[in-house]
């Protein structure tokens, strides 16, 4: 009981900046539990994960690298976890557990996320008992392997590995898993529609799951996607337009590599190039409001006035909220 008033008090913090749909939102925060496990040196692993179907827990499988026998866990209740399936690559464990009393969360659907899109993060980070709720936006995703790959602001920390990124009607988006290190970092979420083909993989009963994930590879052998992540975090803008022109020649109508390339070629001063790469991005994909932002800019800067009002039109219609943001960003008032 203790802990679900430290919810409510969680959500009515965040309910003046977001709105979202507390009641659904609470229904979410139950589906997302706490999983431990001794390791090999008698310490305690804990991870989090979210309460799918009856008596099904989806998590992180890097978890349970080093622990033999597992539990499921909420405040001072255990639940005994019966089995597994496991995709070691895509870094995803579907558990079974007993008597579970716990309603599973709504999925969403990846093509209906949206950049700047309104998320929330649930889950055990630093494996406090109770969950912790952050609160971030969609920067983009990115497709990946029958799914979408999410990159996000909203935070988790060690303990909320396998834990839930939500939308504000509480539709399970992902399963938060990893980020980049130091500060500032990348946080990103493996697409929840990767349950359905974790869904049919063999059932096991032994523990631990070992195997390396894709985001686990070295660094020239991971995702376009993941390899862009540090030079750009690090200003190395030639580093990031090296990376973003082998992420085109693979697939030349990226709309996130095109933006990475015309990002890179903006901080080398090399505008013309940064605006033609801004374009291709749109062309690739018209609601890129990141690539429509930079042109905007880029266009102001030039003195083009038409070009930030048309843009400023583009945006309007994709969100309408991005829009003012881009007017006060640029000095413009509606008239602009």
């Amino acid at each position: 009981m203790r802990a679900f008033f430290l919810l409510i008090l969680s959500l009515a913090y965040l309910q003046p900046a977001l709105a979202l749909d507390q009641a659904k939102i609470l229904e979410s925060l139950q589906s997302v539990v706490m999983i431990r496990g001794y390791n090999d040196k008698g310490g305690v692993s804990y991870g989090s994960g979210v309460v799918v179907g009856e008596n099904k827990v989806i998590t992180n499988c890097h978890i349970f690298r080093s622990t033999k026998k597992p539990w499921v866990s909420r405040g001072e209740d255990t639940y005994t976890i019966d089995s597994v399936q496991a995709d070691r690559w895509h870094d995803l464990c579907l558990l079974s557990a007993t008597n579970l009393p716990f309603k599973p969360a709504p999925l969403g659907k990846g093509n209906d996320i949206k950049r700047s899109q309104e998320v929330l993060a649930i889950g055990h980070s630093n494996g406090v008992p109770n969950p912790l709720t952050s609160a971030g936006v969609v920067k983009t995703t990115y497709q990946f392997e029958g799914g979408n790959v999410i990159r996000s602001s909203a935070k988790f920390l060690m303990g909320a590995s396998g834990s839930g990124i939500f939308d504000l009607q509480g539709n399970l988006l992902g399963i938060n898993t990893f980020k980049t290190p130091g500060r500032p970092a990348y946080f990103y979420s493996l697409p929840i529609e990767w349950l359905a083909d974790l869904e049919k993989l063999p059932v096991e009963t032994q523990f631990p799951i070992t195997g390396k994930a894709f985001w686990e590879e070295e660094d020239s052998h991971k995702p376009f996607f993941m390899q862009i992540a540090i030079p750009e975090i690090n200003h190395d803008w030639p580093k990031l337009a090296q990376v973003a022109e082998q992420w085109l020649a693979t697939d030349p109508k990226n709309t996130n590599a095109w933006y990475e390339l015309g990002f890179a070629n903006e901080n080398l001063s090399k505008n013309d190039e940064a605006k033609k790469a801004y374009q291709q991005s749109v062309a690739s994909d018209p609601n890129n409001t990141d690539a429509l932002i930079r042109l905007g800019l880029l266009a102001k800067a030039a003195g083009d006035k038409e070009s930030v009002r048309n843009i400023n039109l583009a945006i309007a219609s994709i969100n309408k909220q991005l829009a003012e943001e881009f007017s006060q960003m640029i000095g413009c008032d509606s008239n602009c």
